[in-house]
């Protein structure tokens, strides 16, 4: 099972990709990175990403649909009594599987990785829209994802 670094640059071979990362959504910090920066700078990358990530995980409207269970663990809602649901428990499963942010030139993909702690990280890969295939960067990020050995 690879880690950080051996799954980043199983990233990196995909066709098109100029650079990769595994972001903390709660920190903003990068736990890994190769290749280039979007901007030069993957640490700024890294914050900027984990903002949008956060908002997105965070919002019970994105939950899948009619699933109340995952909307009340994503916003942390109690039960009547106003004790926490222990059936609730952490939040394993991020309530969105990716993101993906388009520009004239290139892609943002981020995928939420599911973690046995707490699922706060994401793998972002930058991708060149002339060279990359976006569809084929999502199945191979989600397998590197779910084989990402974190710890």
């Amino acid at each position: 099972m690879p880690g950080i670094d051996e799954s980043l640059l199983e990233a990196m071979r995909l066709p098109g990709a100029r650079g990769a990362s595994l972001v903390d959504w709660i920190s903003g910090l990068a736990l890994g990175a190769v290749g280039d920066a979007p901007g030069g700078d993957w640490e700024a990358t890294a914050a900027e990403t984990a903002e949008l990530a956060r908002h997105v995980a965070e919002s019970g409207s994105l939950a899948a649909a009619g699933d109340q269970k995952a909307t009340t663990r994503a916003t942390g809602t109690t039960g009547a009594t106003g004790v926490s649901d222990p059936a609730v428990g952490p939040e394993k499963e991020p309530p969105v599987e990716d993101l993906i942010a388009t520009t004239a030139d290139v892609y943002h993909l981020l995928r939420f990785v599911s973690t046995p702690f707490d699922s706060t990280v994401f793998l972002h890969l930058w991708l060149d829209r002339n060279e990359g295939n976006l569809a084929l960067a999502r199945i191979r990020l989600a397998e590197i994802a779910d084989r990402l050995v974190l710890g």
